[in-house]
């Protein structure tokens, strides 16, 4: 049941993009109903500024509006729309003279996320709280923010999230497990800052 759910959502954006392509104004407002969540969260990952995002947020629909009729179906609508939202900020990012930082060494990461101690991965999946995850999201770059928001928030797959980055899947999976053990080592580091309640507690009263 699931699958076909999923294929029916495919086909219904496919012809809500051909609707479009053909002067339907409610099936682009469909569209973008459907899909202007995941386009802000990519834009505001890359950009890392909410105005920003939102410009790439219109630019994107923009885009969408006029361009419908060049959509082929070679990929899914959503992926289609991510590509656009990302040159979007990407656009907007460089114009305001924001600069990606070098590559760690691999071994360094993974060090500081804490190989021989703890499962890097298990270290975010075992967050207490959703607001510990944000803050050490915001501590990453945005171009390791952003494969993580496609991959393990959008849940794009791999070959379709290696499309919206521009990348091959080996790429793709190599900065993936950069960016987790960042994340990681941002969850790890803000946790070893945030004693537990119970702790701190007991240090007052000491």
């Amino acid at each position: 049941m699931p699958d076909r759910r999923k294929q029916d959502d495919l086909s219904s954006d496919r012809d809500l993009v051909a609707q479009t392509a053909a002067g339907d104004r409610r099936a682009f407002e469909s569209l973008v109903e459907r899909h202007a969540a995941a386009v802000l969260r990519l834009a505001t990952i890359v950009t890392d500024d909410p105005v920003s995002a939102e410009d790439a947020l219109q630019q994107t629909f923009l885009s969408v509006y006029r361009n419908a009729a060049s959509f082929r179906g070679d990929a899914s609508v959503r992926t289609w729309l991510l590509s656009i939202a990302r040159n979007a900020a990407y656009r907007l990012r460089t114009k305001h003279g924001q600069e990606q930082l070098m590559e760690e060494p691999l071994m360094t990461l993974g060090l500081e996320a804490g190989w021989g101690s703890d499962n890097p991965e298990a270290l975010a999946i075992a967050a207490e709280r959703r607001e510990t995850l944000v803050r050490a999201l915001q501590v990453l770059q945005p171009i390791d923010r952003e494969v993580v928001i496609l991959r393990d928030v959008e849940g794009l797959r791999g070959p379709e999230a290696a499309e919206v980055l521009g990348i091959g899947e080996r790429a793709l999976k190599s900065r993936l497990h950069r960016a987790r053990l960042r994340l990681a080592a941002a969850l790890r580091a803000s946790s070893a800052g945030n004693p537990r309640d119970g702790e701190g507690a007991r240090n007052d009263r000491t």
